[in-house]
């Protein structure tokens, strides 16, 4: 136990906690990857004071990892973790288990060649940050999988920054019919604009300045939205007037359903999401931002 949080290591401990509470407790449950910002403790926070009791997770999860992506070099700061969520008031369980707790039969990052049960959320997965990134939301639904499984939580909380994963949760859970109910909480921003993320750790100064407008693009496409612009591309090209830099070099800018994700022509009265990758370039290192907005 450190700062007074108990952690968990393997999931026969965390069952037997989980088991020991009594019967009428309420699990708000926050999976993370570690790397904890102001997003993390913003979920956290709701969820204790939405539940008797709060679970967070960190583990860094290989197989939402493609072999080319940053898992070696993706941060893990768990001292300061740790620290960050003592100072925003403790949670009742810290779940951090290594990878063979949490796939036994191990784990290899070659899609391929990797062995026994997997999660995946078909017509959601393969659009949008899928085309990038083809097995990430596989990845994503199973680990998710089996930390509801281990924590049996009532709510689990997410942030609306990685919205598409939020929609693929919302239908997995209904489609395999889990009891925990998926609570999404708006974005938490830099002074920027920049949504928060534990990837900009990566960012210099200059680039996490100029990265503001990444937010400002998609600001100015909801303006135009609100201005009565119901034509999907004419308002991804207001947003992507506003990247005209060198820094940036966007991967898509999408008007999508806010259910079902398919790319819209025209937005009608249910409005739709704007959604946005781009890539920045700083020295020898790139880092793919993503942000969004409701329409």
């Amino acid at each position: 136990m450190t700062s007074g949080i108990p952690i968990f290591r393997t999931v026969a401990s965390l069952r037997q906690w989980r088991q020991s509470l009594p019967q009428d407790s309420t699990i708000g449950f926050v999976p993370t990857m570690g790397a904890l910002h102001e997003g993390h403790l913003s979920l956290v926070t709701t969820s204790k004071a939405e539940n008797s009791h709060t679970v967070v997770s960190i583990f860094v999860n290989p197989s939402q990892f493609a072999p080319h992506e940053d898992l070696d070099a993706y941060p893990r700061t768990f001292d300061h973790d740790l620290s960050k969520l003592g100072e925003n008031g403790g949670v009742d369980a810290l779940f951090a288990p290594t990878i063979t707790e949490m796939y036994p039969s191990g784990i290899t990052l070659e899609v391929e060649k990797q062995k026994g049960a997997f999660v995946s959320v078909l017509g959601l997965s393969e659009q949008l940050e899928g085309k990038t990134r083809p097995n990430f939301f596989r990845g994503v639904a199973t680990v998710v999988t089996k930390l509801f499984n281990v924590v049996d939580a009532d709510r689990a909380y997410f942030g609306q920054k990685d919205i598409q994963q939020t929609v693929v949760l919302k239908r997995m859970v209904k489609d395999l019919l889990m009891r925990v109910e998926i609570r999404v909480l708006p974005i938490i921003r830099e002074d920027t604009g920049l949504a928060m993320s534990s990837r900009n750790v990566y960012l210099g100064e200059e680039v996490r300045d100029n990265s503001k407008k990444i937010y400002e693009s998609l600001l100015q496409g909801k303006k135009t939205y609100e201005a009565g612009e119901k034509r999907a591309q004419t308002i991804i090209e207001t947003v992507k007037s506003g990247l005209n830099d060198e820094l940036f070099k966007i991967d898509y800018v999408s008007i999508a359903d806010k259910e079902e994700l398919q790319e819209l022509e025209t937005i009608n009265e249910n409005g739709a999401i704007l959604s946005i990758a781009v890539y920045v370039t700083e020295g020898d290192r790139t880092t793919r931002l993503i942000d969004n907005i409701i329409l």
